[in-house]
């Protein structure tokens, strides 16, 4: 399994399946938050790749509504509407 896999698996176990329980509308996900929930040392251009995806948002069924902040930094915010 890649790094990108991990994050991806982290992000539907930590912020998808919970909003879908909830019944939420939306998610957002903090890039550095990801990152320092997974340990990983510099590595938010991979965190911001795999959660910018087109794969993300197919696997999950989630559509990308924005993204605010750096490309690929700490707070890179990333809003998705929960399909």
């Amino acid at each position: 399994m890649s790094l990108a896999d991990d994050v991806r698996k982290h992000c539907k176990k930590t912020y998808i399946d919970p909003a879908r329980n909830r019944g939420d509308k939306t998610i957002e996900i903090r890039s550095g938050d990801v990152h320092k929930a997974l340990k990983y040392k510099n590595r938010y251009p991979l965190v911001c790749s795999a959660i910018g995806s087109n794969r993300f948002e197919d696997e999950y069924n989630v559509r990308r509504i924005c993204v605010k902040g750096p490309l690929n930094g700490v707070s890179t915010l990333f809003t998705f509407k929960v399909m």
